[in-house]
Formats: C-alpha cells, sequence, structure tokens
C-alpha cells in the first residue's frame, strides 16, 4: 500500500507541476502564445485551454474530490495529450517535440492506475 501511495502522489505530482503551476505561470507568455499560433490554434484557445488545465491539476491533488470529478480531469488530460501529439505530427512532423506528450500521457496513465488502488 505504501509503494502504491508513492507511486500515485509522484506521478500525479508531476503532472500538477508541469500540466497546473506551469501552466499558470507561463500561459501568458509570447512563447506560449507562438505555441498555439504555430500549431494553427486560435489565442483564445490558450486561454481556455490553461483554465482547464489548471483545475484539472488542482482537482487530481486535492483529496475530497468527488471520484467522477477526478475521472473528468484524467480523460480531459487524456485528450489533451494525445491531442498535442497529434497537433505537432501534423505540423512539425515526427521530432523530439512529438514524444513530450507521449510520456506525459505515460505518467498520467500510471497516476489513473495508481489513483484506483489508493482511491
Amino acid at each position: 500500500m505504501k509503494k502504491d501511495k508513492i507511486i500515485y502522489w509522484t506521478t500525479t505530482g508531476i503532472i500538477f507541476l508541469l500540466e497546473g503551476v506551469m501552466t499558470a505561470l507561463t500561459s501568458h507568455t509570447q512563447m506560449a502564445k507562438d505555441g498555439v499560433t504555430h500549431l494553427g490554434y486560435p489565442l483564445y484557445f490558450l486561454t481556455i485551454l490553461a483554465a482547464f488545465k489548471v483545475v484539472g491539476a488542482l482537482a487530481l491533488v486535492y483529496p475530497k474530490t468527488p471520484q467522477y470529478v477526478r475521472e473528468w480531469a484524467y480523460a480531459g488530460f487524456g485528450i489533451v495529450f494525445i491531442s498535442a501529439f497529434v497537433s505537432h505530427i501534423a505540423v512539425d512532423g515526427f521530432t523530439g517535440a512529438v514524444m513530450f506528450p507521449l510520456v506525459m500521457f505515460a505518467i498520467l496513465a500510471t497516476s489513473y492506475i495508481y489513483s484506483k488502488k489508493v482511491y
């Protein structure tokens, strides 16, 4: 049980830091705006995506979040990571940037699997 909690909180912490905290701190920067427009999305999409990422990350780390809300957060992040993977392949081809969403998806899947063991 202790190992399960360590794996769960480590993977969930990574998701929280990279998708919640980093998004909140960097979504307004010019680099973020350039990245979104490079992929062909309008700038307002960045605001919507950032807001949902921060709320989803908070839902994952708050222990009293209802299970159905946590499930929606996992589903939302899964869609974001798969969409990022497809967007990068469609625009840039297979480059190093394509691998990051897949790594994040693997971390998210691990967090999800272990959340079933912890909660």
